[in-house]
């Protein structure tokens, strides 16, 4: 039997199966498409993302592909310059296409031993108390421990489980596309800015050689959104938002995004789960999706392994929804605050000056690029020290740095006294004794996903918190 079937291989499901995989699971991935994607939906990844690709030991591979640029602007496109003292070592969005990111997440998968079958969509699912069927489109038939949609916002998981999808459908679409522009680059530069100062949503961004990422409202929504728009549909559109279709020709690809907002009823139902746009849909504002997903499987995969490993405490796959299903919401809150900042009216218009000179403060500044960045994610793990639920930063410590520790996906005891011990918990937990000028607590205990779970000096306190996140202890420990 497998351990664990992953629906969908874009950048949430490859993520997840690398982290299932980590920990020993039996992981296969099924995706309906023949083919990667060539269609850049997302440009990067926020400081987050880039924080987990180094935990895990893969961020130099990213680096090599991609651009760092400065975390200002991102909240509304209001242009600020990037706030100071941010809580990360990455204080940048990594400018990298989604061809290439979900590239070198295959090849990271690939690694560790994943198996990824292409041209395999799921078409039904049964489950019981030991597993789960799962019927593909060809005829066959698969069994695993545990089920996981990946398969994005029309996900055929989420429908064939029953949960619903409540939100708002989507009221206005945006067409997309790279594209050559004929026109000169002065010309459309000159015209971008114009009409940009009453119309967000329209963008030409030079790729070079003549070739443009080119966004632009639509006439109306799509009731098919899998069916692009021809040229001639984008070329209409450009006419009517900028008055000048710049000479578009010889498309690479076009595609369309609408605003719907959606969030999901339940996040697992048995042995079946959902992560990424499968759970959650919401305008690209800010450009959070993709890093939502990663987010979403990083805070899963370890859990889940605990799980099918044999030592997960009872309620610790439900905390995968407890957890997630809220930061989702706040995603799809924020997006929605950035739409009404991004729309034209007067009235909207008003708001985003007022906001402008809000952030003007660098606490407010801070404040929305963190929420953006998902580097103020704090789970409520009770009262305690004040880093109890945070993420933690990469730190300096005397003999190296703190996430070069965490490669493999276990926890960490970061023990400044030198007097603790995880015994009971060492075949799950590793302890490391060292010192940072960085950290002001005499020791942290951080979950595979390195959030703090317990901090302080008391061994007998540590005691009673590691079972919560580690199961119990062993006795041949």
């Amino acid at each position: 039997m497998i351990d664990v079937i992953v629906a969908g291989g874009g950048p949430t499901g490859l993520w997840l199966a690398s982290e299932l995989r980590l920990q020993g699971v039996r992981v296969v991935v099924v995706e309906k498409d023949a083919a990667p994607t060539e269609i850049v939906r997302s440009l990067g990844m926020h400081a987050r993302s880039v924080e987990i690709m180094d935990q895990r030991g893969v961020l130099k591979r990213f680096l090599e592909h991609g651009k760092q640029h400065p975390l200002g602007g991102f909240f509304a496109g209001i242009a600020k310059p990037q706030p100071e003292r941010l809580d990360t070592a990455h204080a940048y969005v990594l400018g990298i296409p989604q061809p290439v990111t979900e590239r070198l997440l295959t090849a990271h998968a690939i690694e560790l031993g994943v198996e990824i079958r292409r041209e395999c969509e799921v078409v039904g699912f049964a489950q019981d108390d030991q597993g789960v069927d799962v019927d593909l489109a060809d005829g066959t038939r698969l069994r695993a421990r545990y089920l996981v949609g990946c398969d994005g916002g029309r996900s055929t998981v989420r429908k064939l489980l029953g949960v619903e999808f409540p939100g708002e459908p989507s009221r206005s679409d945006c067409l997309l596309g790279e594209l050559t522009l004929t026109a000169d680059p002065e010309t459309i530069t000159a015209v971008m800015t114009e009409v940009r100062k009453t119309q967000l949503f329209f963008g030409a961004g030079p790729l070079g050689d003549g070739v443009y990422r080119v966004v632009v409202p639509a006439a109306d929504v799509a009731e098919d959104r899998t069916v692009p728009p021809t040229l001639d549909e984008l070329k209409q559109q450009l006419v009517a938002t900028a008055g000048t279709d710049f000479g578009a020709r010889d498309p690479r690809w076009l595609s369309r995004f609408g605003d719907g907002t959606r969030l999901a009823d339940q996040f697992r139902v048995g042995r079946v789960l959902l992560a990424g746009d499968a759970a959650h849909v919401h305008p690209p504002m800010g450009g959070q999706g993709l890093n939502l997903g990663i987010q979403d499987a990083f805070n899963l995969g370890w859990k889940l392994a605990a799980e099918i490993n044999g030592w997960a405490p009872e309620t610790l796959l439900d905390s995968y929804e407890s957890e997630r299903r809220p930061v989702a919401a706040a995603v799809l809150d924020n997006t929605r605050a950035q739409k009404v900042l991004m729309s034209p009216d007067p009235d909207s218009q008003a708001v985003r000056r007022l906001v402008a000179e809000l952030m003007e403060f660098d606490e407010v500044s801070r404040y929305l690029t963190e929420k953006i960045t998902a580097l103020s994610v704090h789970y409520d793990f009770g009262e305690g020290h004040a880093l109890l639920g945070k993420r933690l930063r990469d730190i300096a410590l005397k003999h190296g740095r703190l996430y070069e520790l965490m490669r493999r996906g276990r926890g960490l005891l970061l023990d400044q006294t030198g007097s603790l011990s995880v015994a009971g918990w060492s075949d799950r937990v590793d302890r490391i004794v060292d010192v940072s000028e960085e950290l002001d607590a005499p020791a942290v205990l951080l979950r595979p996903d390195g959030h703090v779970a317990w901090a302080g000096a008391d061994q007998r306190d540590l005691f009673a918190h590691l079972p919560r996140w580690f199961g119990p202890a062993t006795e041949t420990d």
